[in-house]
């Protein structure tokens, strides 16, 4: 045990560490204000979201051409100044332009931010799968994963001392703070390129292919389908635990104070103990209970919070899933799928992988609150929902089993 530890810390993982806890840092920093938008445009927030993974759909074609130009360190370079760039012009049509009352550039931040969040970590995904892919290096992805969580955090804390600003200069503090966080990001990861060129012998040719090679292949290629088809149903799972907690959350209190309560002593026990698992189980988990048990198990969890959900809807049981839940995902399933990723072909790698990180998780989310949506036209009581939902769970377990048969780990 300890073995397996001491082979997840080195230098190369704090470096990939301190880059997923600058590239968090700078989404968290906005996140609070996405979320602004949401609650002053929650009439619209379906058609937000649809008009989200439109998005995802028609910029990923731009990104697979782009990538098929480039090498890694002008994807890097290019999509990190780009979303940089970004910023200041919303902090320019904010601030400039006076557009700060405006309905609609609120909107389009909000679709924006989403983008952002997707896009931001899935570059940073591409880096860590292309750079560290033999069986030693992937034990870093926990302590990787550790340094993103505390990012999330520091980003957060960021924008919660900059909430008193907003009314008075809008998204001047939290663009700023993200484009810099995003800029070191940017450094970092270029400077870790060039150390592992000079280590490694690391060659950055072009990628090749063509604009829409992420969505031919992730219909054609069935390890590619496999896993892109999990993520959509995961995320659309997920959804539906959320809105169904959401309700429950709900109907336990109408005081705002004492829900915001609630979810502050979640989120402090979530933390610390994803933190802890990411730092010293992560590994050891993989390693011991095998990629196929890893992806198999979530569709059990799932089982398990809907039968919660569905015969026992109470303020306890929505703690205990949500702690459960975002533990197994953080903790151990993300690095396990990004492991999965390590094995696929160059093209995809760098194509496939953001597809699958962007449009195909923005479409489970469309596709969990549709679930929930037909749901409410009918009849059917609400605590239903998540007992309808348990097949749908039962058939995340088996594309798990699916996926892990089809995929050989080995040294690439």
């Amino acid at each position: 045990m300890i073995n397996y530890i001491k082979s997840s810390f080195s230098k190369d993982s704090f470096l990939g560490s301190l880059l997923f806890f600058l590239v968090l840092s700078s989404w968290y920093v906005l996140r609070p204000v996405r979320n602004e938008m949401a609650v002053t445009n929650v009439d619209e927030l379906p058609i937000l979201l649809a008009a989200g993974a439109l998005a995802m759909l028609l910029v990923n074609p731009l990104y697979s051409w782009m990538a098929s130009k480039s090498n890694l360190k002008k994807i890097i370079l290019f999509c990190y100044s780009f979303l940089i760039l970004n910023l200041m012009l919303f902090l320019y049509a904010w601030k400039v332009l006076g557009l700060g009352e405006s309905m609609w550039l609120g909107r389009i931040f909000y679709v924006w931010c989403n983008i952002y969040s997707f896009f931001v970590v899935s570059i940073f995904w591409v880096l860590i799968i292309n750079l560290f892919r033999d069986s030693n290096t992937r034990s870093f992805y926990g302590v990787i994963m550790a340094g993103g969580s505390v990012g999330a955090m520091f980003g957060s804390e960021i924008s919660k001392r900059f909430s008193a600003s907003f009314n008075e200069l809008g998204l001047e503090l939290f663009t700023l703070s993200a484009a810099s966080l995003l800029f070191f990001a940017m450094l970092l990861a270029l400077y870790m390129l060039s150390k592992f060129q000079r280590d490694s012998n690391l060659k950055l040719s072009n990628i090749g292919g063509g604009g829409f090679d992420a969505i031919k292949n992730s219909i054609k290629k069935n390890e590619i389908r496999n896993i892109a088809t999990y993520v959509w149903v995961w995320t659309a799972l997920m959804t539906i635990q959320w809105i169904t907690a959401i309700s429950i959350v709900e109907e336990w209190s109408q005081n705002s104070e004492q829900r915001i309560r609630f979810f502050a002593i979640v989120e402090q026990v979530i933390s610390p103990l994803t933190l802890i698992v990411q730092l010293f189980f992560t590994n050891i988990i993989i390693k011991k209970f095998g990629i196929r048990n890893i992806m198999f198990l979530y569709g059990i969890l799932f089982l398990f919070a809907y039968l919660a959900y569905g015969l026992a809807p109470s303020i306890i049981s929505v703690g205990i899933v949500t702690v459960l839940l975002r533990i197994f995902e953080y903790g151990v399933n993300k690095p396990t799928r990004e492991t999965i990723f390590t094995t696929f072909e160059k093209n995809d790698r760098y194509k496939s992988t953001v597809f699958i990180d962007t449009f195909v998780s923005r479409f489970g989310d469309l596709s969990g609150s549709g679930f929930i949506a037909l749901g409410k036209l009918t009849t059917i009581a609400t605590n239903s929902f998540p007992l309808i939902a348990i097949p749908i769970a039962g058939y995340l377990s088996f594309l798990g089993i699916k996926i892990s048969k089809k995929t050989e780990f080995k040294d690439l």
